[in-house]
């Protein structure tokens, strides 16, 4: 309908159409059919959080140091002013849109208690033994106090079974997620982390809840007391949806400390892989962190040789057992190869065991989801920015044995990452909905803006249409999705944009990683530089040359004189082949920036570590977009 205007020389007067039908409450004349929003369901935001985060609840963090609780961690996300466990006050330049605490299961809330004397604790024989040693408050008491409990944890036997004290302190916890929720402003996630560590092999998952407290509460979070096995913990995570009606998922992370277990061949016992293990695994662990301090989990040089990016936070010297490291446990640790062998276990189970999209996250054992080079509060108190050189020679893991070859200190640590999530709304329903569907990416800590989408039928001209979104969603697929009702003949087309982070480093280049089986079956990979900024051009090697470093090391600043704040790619595939199974991701590449260590050097006056680089790449992932032959 439309408002008429009658105009004449001496006087204006309105004629008003009828309209059939007026909703309550609407203005009569108003059209209720023009904003074109109201139909639009695609996500339109990205949202970013933190998947992965300790509070003092955790033992090992609370018992060594950390004071700071859920409510704590929750307001410091939300940019609120928060005192660290060493007395320092701590605040992000921005709030986080999301954020899951993640304290470990095992004596879950242990530290507090013991704080509090709760006598929950110290009425039992081996709380009040652990009392005692803790007693003096020292150093000397913390440590025996973590190695007390770590005593009870390798016995496998929760010294605390049959007491109240599991309900009562998992209630505390959804209670401070309860509190701190805002739906449309802050999401608080209820979750907590399995710790699954057999002979020190890191078999970690951390538990996201789409629920609130009223079903959270109902069960009591499962621990690596109850079980090591990832097939026991899927039944508990189906026992829980199955009395409770909520739903959850978990993110396994840390496979470069697992010894060759956290994508293995065989199951954790020892039996092959199946059709139903493969559908059990992505059924609860749609995702995989990607990133984290311990770390970076996306590719390893000696498996990617050909990919100069691929040597980025290698953390592959030990685990937290006895065992050495070989080389061998490698392509089962790192997600590239995983995605990779998924391929060819797709053809022999007709379900792809491994085809799980990435998000990053910290691992922080501080309360404070720190992931920024420049506020970073490192991975537990004790190495808290204070001024104690400790903070870079700290012993962070290593092998269980009194050789320290394999030892990893905290100046090897990244200050990584963040977990990206493309949603309509800022709630526990969208944001986990987005996880389900893999529609995440991953970043080592800044907030650079990734969108991607596969079809066959884009052009070139699409990259840069004004609905570019809605036309990608209606005619091809996000992150995380599947490439299908290939048409005769057709390729795969992708289409990516990426922004800056607005308060941070201009972009290198944007490069599609592509993985497939070869006609004999083996898994390949590839690595296409497909956008960059400057007027670079590859070398008769097919190599980018580097973007160049305006890193000044003396005073920990860069400028972003190089580089581009957006760039942009319409990428079809030269060496398709319909025959074989493919996925393609996404990594976006930042010019180079100062490393943390780099602002500790010059703020505290410290001297870099030999080996410490002083700059670094930060950069992003994002979930794959896979394609399957078909027929």
């Amino acid at each position: 309908m439309r408002l008429v205007l009658l105009s004449t020389a001496s006087s204006l007067c309105f004629v008003f159409p009828t309209f059939a039908q007026e909703l309550p409450g609407q203005r009569p004349g108003t059209n209720i059919e023009y904003s074109p929003y109201l139909q639009e369901d695609f996500p339109n935001q990205v949202f970013f959080g933190d998947t992965h985060l300790h509070t003092g609840f955790s033992a090992d963090a609370g018992l060594v140091g950390a004071t700071t609780t859920p409510d704590d961690a929750y307001r410091f996300a939300k940019g609120e002013e928060v005192i660290s466990s060493n007395g320092i006050p701590a605040r992000l330049r921005r709030p986080l849109d999301w954020l899951v605490v993640t304290d470990h299961a095992e004596n879950l809330g242990l530290p507090a208690a013991l704080s509090e004397q709760d006598p929950v604790l110290t009425d039992t024989d081996w709380g009040a033994q652990l009392a005692e040693i803790a007693e003096p408050g020292t150093e000397e008491a913390q440590i025996a106090s973590y190695e007390f409990w770590m005593a009870a944890t390798f016995a496998g036997e929760d010294p605390l079974a049959g007491t109240p004290f599991g309900q009562t302190m998992w209630e505390r916890v959804t209670q401070a997620a309860e509190d701190h929720n805002q739906p449309g402003a802050f999401t608080a996630f209820i979750g907590f982390e399995w710790t699954s560590q057999p002979n020190g092999s890191n078999m970690h998952r951390n538990v996201i809840y789409r629920d609130g407290k009223n079903l959270a509460d109902q069960v009591v979070p499962v621990s690596s007391y109850d079980t090591d096995d990832p097939e026991v913990f899927w039944q508990w995570m189906e026992d829980y949806e199955e009395l409770t009606g909520g739903q959850m998922l978990a993110i396994p992370h840390g496979g470069n400390l697992s010894n060759g277990l956290m994508f293995d061949d065989t199951t954790l016992s020892g039996a092959p892989l199946s059709a139903e293990y493969a559908e059990r695994r992505m059924k609860y662990e749609p995702l995989y962190e990607i990133t984290q301090m311990k770390g970076d989990g996306e590719a390893h040089p000696m498996l990617s040789a050909e990919d100069e990016f691929a040597d980025y936070g290698t953390w592959d010297k030990g685990s937290f057992g006895p065992a050495p490291k070989t080389p061998e446990m490698l392509p089962k640790e790192y997600a590239r190869n995983a995605w990779m062998r998924g391929l060819v276990f797709e053809v022999e189970l007709g379900v792809n065991p491994f085809k799980f999209g990435v998000v990053g996250s910290t691992d922080a054992h501080t309360g404070l989801s720190t992931a920024e080079e420049d506020n970073f509060f490192g991975k537990v108190a004790l190495v808290e920015p204070t001024g104690d050189p400790i903070r870079y020679e700290e012993t962070i893991t290593g092998r269980a044995t009194p050789d320290t070859s394999d030892d990893l200190r905290h100046a090897d640590a990244l200050a990584s990452g963040l977990a990206a999530v493309w949603a309509r709304e800022n709630t526990r329903e969208a944001l986990f909905e987005a996880m389900e569907r893999k529609e995440v990416y991953a970043t080592t800590g800044t907030r650079l803006r990734v969108r991607v989408f596969g079809g066959w039928g884009f052009e070139e001209a699409d990259l840069d249409r004004s609905d570019f979104a809605a036309y990608a969603y209606e005619n091809g697929v996000p992150i995380g999705g599947d490439l299908a009702d290939m048409p005769e003949g057709g390729t795969p087309r992708m289409m990516i944009r990426a922004l800056r982070d607005p308060d941070g480093a201009n972009l290198d280049r944007i490069q599609v990683v592509k993985g497939w089986t070869s006609a004999d079956g083996e898994p390949q990979e590839r690595v296409y530089d497909v956008a960059w900024s400057g007027d670079r051009a590859p070398g008769t090697d097919g190599k980018l040359p580097a973007v160049g470093n305006t890193v000044n090391p003396e005073t920990a600043t860069y400028t972003n004189a190089i580089g581009a704040s957006v760039l942009g790619a319409f990428w079809v595939d030269p060496d398709f082949d319909p025959a074989q199974r493919a996925f393609y991701y996404v990594r976006v590449i930042e010019i180079p920036t100062p490393r943390w260590t780099t602002y500790d050097s010059v703020f505290f006056g410290f001297e870099l570590p030999e080996d410490a680089p002083t700059s670094h790449q930060e950069r992003a992932y994002t979930s794959p977009i896979w394609y399957t032959p078909q027929g």
